[in-house]
């Protein structure tokens, strides 16, 4: 009777390590070949430890995730929209310090001018968010093209 150190491993831990396996090589850091093989030990072993030594060439998920951004966590705003919004929070907070070291200086509530810093270019890129307007995500050039080709027939 043969004693292991290590606990047997389960049909659920394989197919986890499987899963790995497939990950990486859809990341490219394994063949198809190489793939075929490690499955194949995979589904041959017995312990635990046998699973940790397939893997033990490739990097770990948590190692991988700290490294690149999940797939569905992309960001909803094109970088230039954001880029934009950044600057228009910036630039109404300028024109509110001086209105606020205007009314301060005057002692008085002066006319609110900021507003017209603000609003009118809030109003744009909330309409740009909103409707996908130059963001790729509305009437992009593929419609137009699109449009076009069914006009010329």
């Amino acid at each position: 009777m043969e004693i292991s150190p290590s606990p047997r491993a389960s049909d659920a831990e394989r197919d986890e390590v499987v899963q790995l396996l497939a990950r990486h090589l859809a990341d490219g850091r394994l063949d198809l070949a190489e793939y075929d093989a490690r499955v194949a030990r995979v589904y041959a072993t017995t312990t635990r430890d046998d699973l940790d030594l397939v893997l033990s060439d490739l990097p770990r998920p948590a190692e991988d995730a700290g490294r690149r951004k999940p797939i569905g966590d992309r960001s909803r705003l094109p970088l230039w929209q954001r880029v934009e919004l950044r600057t228009w929070a910036g630039v109404s907070l300028l024109v509110l310090g001086i209105w606020a070291a205007i009314s301060l200086g005057a002692g008085e509530f002066t006319y609110p001018w900021p507003v017209w810093v603000i609003g009118p270019w809030g109003a744009v890129l909330a309409f740009r968010i909103v409707t996908g307007f130059e963001s790729g995500r509305g009437c992009g050039r593929g419609a137009y093209i699109a449009r076009g080709q069914a006009s010329a027939r």
